[in-house]
Protein backbone atom coordinates (compact mmCIF):
# COMPACT_ATOMS: atom_id res chain seq x y z
CA UNK A 1 0.00 0.00 0.00
CA UNK A 2 1.43 3.37 -0.95
CA UNK A 3 2.63 5.70 1.77
CA UNK A 4 1.12 9.61 1.17
CA UNK A 5 2.84 12.72 1.99
CA UNK A 6 0.13 13.71 5.30
CA UNK A 7 1.21 9.52 6.38
CA UNK A 8 5.18 10.50 5.95
CA UNK A 9 4.72 13.83 7.95
CA UNK A 10 2.87 12.67 10.47
CA UNK A 11 5.42 9.42 11.15
CA UNK A 12 7.90 12.11 11.37
CA UNK A 13 6.01 14.51 13.82
CA UNK A 14 5.91 10.76 16.04
CA UNK A 15 9.65 10.58 15.58
CA UNK A 16 10.58 13.94 16.71
CA UNK A 17 7.78 14.01 19.67
CA UNK A 18 9.61 10.42 20.83
CA UNK A 19 12.94 12.19 20.67
CA UNK A 20 11.83 14.57 23.21
CA UNK A 21 10.24 13.23 25.31
CA UNK A 22 13.22 10.30 25.36
CA UNK A 23 15.82 13.04 25.73
CA UNK A 24 16.96 14.04 29.06
CA UNK A 25 18.42 17.37 28.64
CA UNK A 26 14.69 17.96 27.41
CA UNK A 27 13.52 16.52 30.66
CA UNK A 28 16.73 18.25 32.88
CA UNK A 29 15.38 21.85 31.16
CA UNK A 30 12.31 20.93 32.13
CA UNK A 31 13.42 21.32 35.78
CA UNK A 32 15.38 24.18 35.22
CA UNK A 33 12.25 26.27 34.40
CA UNK A 34 9.90 24.11 36.80
CA UNK A 35 12.04 24.85 39.46
CA UNK A 36 12.06 28.84 38.44
CA UNK A 37 8.74 29.22 38.34
CA UNK A 38 8.43 27.88 41.69
CA UNK A 39 10.99 29.31 43.37
CA UNK A 40 10.21 32.78 41.62
CA UNK A 41 6.20 32.48 43.98
CA UNK A 42 8.27 30.85 47.19
CA UNK A 43 10.40 33.24 47.41
CA UNK A 44 10.57 37.56 47.11
CA UNK A 45 14.37 37.49 45.37
CA UNK A 46 14.81 35.12 43.35
CA UNK A 47 13.04 36.49 40.25
CA UNK A 48 14.64 40.00 41.08
CA UNK A 49 16.81 41.30 38.36
CA UNK A 50 20.01 41.15 40.44
CA UNK A 51 19.49 37.67 41.63
CA UNK A 52 19.12 36.30 37.92
CA UNK A 53 21.82 38.46 36.77
CA UNK A 54 23.88 36.31 39.50
CA UNK A 55 22.71 32.99 38.67
CA UNK A 56 23.25 33.52 34.46
CA UNK A 57 26.91 34.66 35.38
CA UNK A 58 27.96 32.21 38.36
CA UNK A 59 26.60 29.38 35.81
CA UNK A 60 28.93 30.44 32.94
CA UNK A 61 32.04 28.88 34.95
CA UNK A 62 30.95 25.59 35.18
CA UNK A 63 29.16 25.94 31.74
CA UNK A 64 32.40 26.62 29.76
CA UNK A 65 34.38 24.17 31.36
CA UNK A 66 30.98 21.40 31.26
CA UNK A 67 31.63 21.88 27.23
CA UNK A 68 35.16 20.93 26.99
CA UNK A 69 34.48 17.93 29.49
CA UNK A 70 31.33 16.54 27.78
CA UNK A 71 34.11 16.11 24.22
CA UNK A 72 35.94 13.99 26.94
CA UNK A 73 33.30 12.16 28.12
CA UNK A 74 32.04 11.58 24.78
CA UNK A 75 34.77 9.56 23.67
CA UNK A 76 34.29 7.46 26.97
CA UNK A 77 36.91 9.45 29.34
CA UNK A 78 36.94 11.48 32.01
CA UNK A 79 39.11 14.60 33.22
CA UNK A 80 39.41 15.16 37.21
CA UNK A 81 42.18 18.01 36.57
CA UNK A 82 39.62 20.38 35.10
CA UNK A 83 39.49 22.56 38.88
CA UNK A 84 43.19 22.29 39.21
CA UNK A 85 44.18 23.53 35.57
CA UNK A 86 41.78 26.63 36.03
CA UNK A 87 43.40 27.34 39.02
CA UNK A 88 47.03 27.23 37.65
CA UNK A 89 45.94 28.97 34.48
CA UNK A 90 44.64 31.64 36.34
CA UNK A 91 47.73 31.56 38.96
CA UNK A 92 49.56 32.30 35.46
CA UNK A 93 48.04 35.09 34.12
CA UNK A 94 48.15 36.98 37.65
CA UNK A 95 51.36 36.34 38.34
CA UNK A 96 52.49 36.93 34.52
CA UNK A 97 50.94 40.27 34.59
CA UNK A 98 51.77 41.12 37.83
CA UNK A 99 54.86 40.82 36.61
CA UNK A 100 54.49 44.09 34.84
CA UNK A 101 53.54 42.23 31.15
CA UNK A 102 50.36 43.60 29.40
CA UNK A 103 46.90 41.39 29.42
CA UNK A 104 47.65 39.84 25.78
CA UNK A 105 51.11 38.22 27.24
CA UNK A 106 49.15 36.67 30.41
CA UNK A 107 46.13 35.17 27.96
CA UNK A 108 48.83 33.83 25.82
CA UNK A 109 50.81 32.17 28.74
CA UNK A 110 47.94 30.66 30.52
CA UNK A 111 46.29 29.47 27.06
CA UNK A 112 49.92 27.87 26.36
CA UNK A 113 49.31 26.54 29.99
CA UNK A 114 46.74 24.87 29.60
CA UNK A 115 47.11 23.33 25.79
CA UNK A 116 50.89 21.91 27.04
CA UNK A 117 48.78 20.26 29.89
CA UNK A 118 46.15 18.96 27.95
CA UNK A 119 48.61 17.36 26.04
CA UNK A 120 50.30 15.90 28.14
CA UNK A 121 47.30 13.77 29.64
CA UNK A 122 45.84 13.20 26.22
CA UNK A 123 49.57 11.78 24.93
CA UNK A 124 49.55 9.22 28.36
CA UNK A 125 45.89 8.35 28.23
CA UNK A 126 46.07 7.73 23.81
CA UNK A 127 49.57 6.78 22.91
CA UNK A 128 50.89 5.17 26.59
CA UNK A 129 47.61 3.43 27.64
CA UNK A 130 47.05 5.54 31.13
CA UNK A 131 43.89 4.82 32.18
CA UNK A 132 42.45 8.43 31.93
CA UNK A 133 41.26 8.74 36.04
CA UNK A 134 44.56 7.69 36.94
CA UNK A 135 46.21 10.20 35.24
CA UNK A 136 43.90 12.87 35.62
CA UNK A 137 43.82 12.53 38.91
CA UNK A 138 47.61 12.91 39.44
CA UNK A 139 47.38 16.07 37.14
CA UNK A 140 44.45 17.12 39.69
CA UNK A 141 47.14 17.28 42.77
CA UNK A 142 50.01 18.50 39.97
CA UNK A 143 48.70 21.54 38.65
CA UNK A 144 47.37 22.74 41.65
CA UNK A 145 51.48 21.76 43.17
CA UNK A 146 52.32 24.45 40.63
CA UNK A 147 50.23 27.41 41.62
CA UNK A 148 51.34 27.10 44.63
CA UNK A 149 54.72 27.19 43.65
CA UNK A 150 54.07 29.89 40.86
CA UNK A 151 52.82 32.01 43.78
CA UNK A 152 54.42 31.20 47.07
CA UNK A 153 51.21 30.00 48.14
CA UNK A 154 50.32 33.86 47.95
CA UNK A 155 47.38 35.82 46.90
CA UNK A 156 47.67 37.89 43.61
CA UNK A 157 45.15 40.63 43.66
CA UNK A 158 47.10 43.48 41.51
CA UNK A 159 47.47 42.61 37.70
CA UNK A 160 50.07 45.38 36.70
CA UNK A 161 49.36 47.87 33.72
CA UNK A 162 46.30 45.94 32.37
CA UNK A 163 44.40 45.64 35.40
CA UNK A 164 41.50 47.20 34.41
CA UNK A 165 41.35 45.36 30.85
CA UNK A 166 41.35 41.95 32.88
CA UNK A 167 38.88 43.01 35.20
CA UNK A 168 36.26 44.75 32.46
CA UNK A 169 36.86 41.37 30.61
CA UNK A 170 35.67 39.18 33.36
CA UNK A 171 33.25 41.29 35.10
CA UNK A 172 32.16 43.95 32.38
CA UNK A 173 29.17 43.52 30.39
CA UNK A 174 29.47 45.33 26.99
CA UNK A 175 26.76 43.78 24.80
CA UNK A 176 23.77 44.87 25.74
CA UNK A 177 23.80 44.74 29.44
CA UNK A 178 24.69 41.13 29.25
CA UNK A 179 27.51 40.27 31.66
CA UNK A 180 30.45 39.24 29.69
CA UNK A 181 30.98 35.91 30.89
CA UNK A 182 27.59 34.67 29.42
CA UNK A 183 28.44 35.99 26.35
CA UNK A 184 31.53 34.19 25.82
CA UNK A 185 29.14 30.70 26.99
CA UNK A 186 27.26 31.23 24.66
CA UNK A 187 29.48 31.85 22.10
CA UNK A 188 32.03 28.39 22.86
CA UNK A 189 28.70 26.27 23.39
CA UNK A 190 27.51 26.99 19.84
CA UNK A 191 30.68 26.65 18.63
CA UNK A 192 30.70 23.18 20.02
CA UNK A 193 27.65 22.53 19.24
CA UNK A 194 28.66 23.14 15.42
CA UNK A 195 32.11 21.26 16.45
CA UNK A 196 29.89 18.00 16.91
CA UNK A 197 26.94 18.13 14.41
CA UNK A 198 28.32 19.18 11.38
CA UNK A 199 32.04 18.56 11.35
CA UNK A 200 34.51 15.06 10.49
CA UNK A 201 35.58 15.70 14.10
CA UNK A 202 32.29 15.22 15.71
CA UNK A 203 31.34 12.41 14.08
CA UNK A 204 35.22 11.16 14.62
CA UNK A 205 34.49 11.90 18.31
CA UNK A 206 31.69 10.02 18.80
CA UNK A 207 32.63 6.93 16.22
CA UNK A 208 35.27 6.77 19.22
CA UNK A 209 32.67 6.95 22.26
CA UNK A 210 30.88 4.83 20.51
CA UNK A 211 33.12 1.51 19.31
CA UNK A 212 36.83 2.55 19.92
CA UNK A 213 37.77 -0.52 18.28
CA UNK A 214 35.55 -0.43 14.91
CA UNK A 215 36.93 3.43 14.69
CA UNK A 216 40.07 2.17 14.54
CA UNK A 217 39.06 0.03 12.06
CA UNK A 218 37.04 2.51 9.93
CA UNK A 219 40.23 4.98 10.02
CA UNK A 220 39.70 7.28 12.31
CA UNK A 221 42.76 8.60 13.77
CA UNK A 222 41.85 7.72 17.41
CA UNK A 223 45.12 9.14 19.29
CA UNK A 224 44.97 11.76 17.80
CA UNK A 225 41.47 12.86 18.46
CA UNK A 226 41.70 11.57 21.63
CA UNK A 227 44.76 13.97 22.48
CA UNK A 228 42.54 16.88 20.50
CA UNK A 229 40.04 16.78 23.09
CA UNK A 230 41.95 16.43 26.27
CA UNK A 231 43.73 19.57 25.24
CA UNK A 232 40.54 21.44 24.53
CA UNK A 233 38.82 19.80 28.13
CA UNK A 234 42.03 21.79 29.50
CA UNK A 235 41.56 24.95 27.17
CA UNK A 236 38.14 25.26 28.44
CA UNK A 237 39.28 25.61 31.89
CA UNK A 238 42.17 27.94 30.88
CA UNK A 239 39.25 30.03 29.46
CA UNK A 240 37.22 29.73 32.55
CA UNK A 241 39.90 30.71 34.72
CA UNK A 242 40.73 33.84 32.79
CA UNK A 243 37.26 35.48 32.62
CA UNK A 244 36.73 33.88 36.78
CA UNK A 245 39.88 35.86 37.37
CA UNK A 246 38.77 38.64 35.47
CA UNK A 247 35.20 38.83 37.52
CA UNK A 248 36.43 37.82 40.92
CA UNK A 249 39.55 40.17 40.71
CA UNK A 250 42.01 38.35 42.66
CA UNK A 251 43.21 34.86 42.81
CA UNK A 252 44.21 32.65 45.56
CA UNK A 253 45.18 28.68 45.69
CA UNK A 254 41.90 27.42 46.47
CA UNK A 255 40.45 28.38 42.89
CA UNK A 256 38.43 25.87 41.51
CA UNK A 257 39.24 23.26 44.49
CA UNK A 258 36.03 20.83 44.07
CA UNK A 259 35.01 22.55 40.35
CA UNK A 260 35.43 18.88 38.40
CA UNK A 261 32.40 17.67 40.50
CA UNK A 262 30.45 20.06 39.60
CA UNK A 263 31.48 19.91 35.57
CA UNK A 264 31.08 16.34 35.72
CA UNK A 265 27.81 16.52 37.01
CA UNK A 266 26.96 19.08 34.66
CA UNK A 267 27.59 16.92 31.53
CA UNK A 268 25.81 13.78 33.37
CA UNK A 269 23.01 15.16 34.17
CA UNK A 270 22.73 17.21 30.54
CA UNK A 271 23.07 14.05 28.64
CA UNK A 272 25.99 13.18 28.45
CA UNK A 273 26.87 9.06 28.65
CA UNK A 274 29.95 8.30 31.19
CA UNK A 275 30.17 4.82 28.69
CA UNK A 276 30.52 7.41 25.88
CA UNK A 277 29.01 7.93 22.60
CA UNK A 278 26.24 10.56 24.02
CA UNK A 279 26.47 13.97 25.16
CA UNK A 280 25.22 17.78 23.57
CA UNK A 281 26.83 21.53 23.56
CA UNK A 282 23.31 22.52 25.09
CA UNK A 283 23.09 19.50 27.60
CA UNK A 284 26.23 20.87 29.29
CA UNK A 285 24.67 24.21 29.17
CA UNK A 286 21.35 22.50 31.03
CA UNK A 287 22.95 20.85 33.51
CA UNK A 288 24.86 23.43 34.71
CA UNK A 289 21.66 26.09 34.63
CA UNK A 290 20.00 23.17 37.19
CA UNK A 291 23.24 23.05 39.50
CA UNK A 292 23.18 27.00 40.07
CA UNK A 293 19.60 26.83 40.31
CA UNK A 294 19.90 23.92 43.21
CA UNK A 295 22.84 26.11 44.55
CA UNK A 296 21.11 29.43 44.76
CA UNK A 297 17.50 28.13 46.16
CA UNK A 298 19.38 26.61 48.90
CA UNK A 299 19.99 30.20 50.10
CA UNK A 300 16.65 31.72 49.44
CA UNK A 301 14.87 28.90 51.14
CA UNK A 302 16.88 29.14 53.87
CA UNK A 303 18.35 25.58 53.53
CA UNK A 304 21.91 25.03 55.04
CA UNK A 305 24.61 25.16 52.29
CA UNK A 306 26.03 22.13 53.28
CA UNK A 307 23.00 20.13 51.66
CA UNK A 308 24.04 20.96 47.91
CA UNK A 309 26.34 17.94 47.19
CA UNK A 310 23.35 15.79 48.62
CA UNK A 311 21.11 17.42 45.63
CA UNK A 312 23.57 16.95 43.32
CA UNK A 313 24.29 13.65 43.98
CA UNK A 314 20.58 12.86 43.79
CA UNK A 315 20.44 14.66 40.37
CA UNK A 316 23.59 12.61 39.08
CA UNK A 317 22.05 9.54 40.08
CA UNK A 318 18.59 10.04 39.11
CA UNK A 319 20.48 11.44 35.27
CA UNK A 320 21.80 7.91 35.11
CA UNK A 321 18.78 5.96 36.18
CA UNK A 322 16.86 7.54 33.02
CA UNK A 323 19.64 6.76 30.62
CA UNK A 324 19.74 3.13 32.40
CA UNK A 325 15.42 3.06 31.55
CA UNK A 326 15.87 4.68 28.14
CA UNK A 327 18.18 1.93 26.82
CA UNK A 328 16.37 -0.74 29.04
CA UNK A 329 12.95 0.13 26.67
CA UNK A 330 15.37 0.52 23.80
CA UNK A 331 16.78 -3.21 24.06
CA UNK A 332 13.50 -4.62 24.35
Amino acid sequence: MAITLDQTIAQKQRNWLTALLGSQTFWVLIAVILAGIFLSFATSSFATPTNLYNITRNVTFVAIIALGMTLVIITGGIDLSVGSVLCLCSMILAVVMHAGYGIGVGIVASIGTALVIGAFNGILIAYLGFPPFVVTLGMLSIARSLAMVASNNTVVFQFGPDHDKLLALGGGAWLFGISNPVVYMIVLALLTGFVLRWTRFGRYVFAIGGNEYAATLTGVPVRTIKVAVYMLSALSAGVAGIVQTGWLGAVTTNIGAGMELQVIAAAVIGGANLAGGVGTAFGALVGAALIEVIRNSLGLLGINAFWQGTFIGGAIVLAVLFDRVRNFRQSE
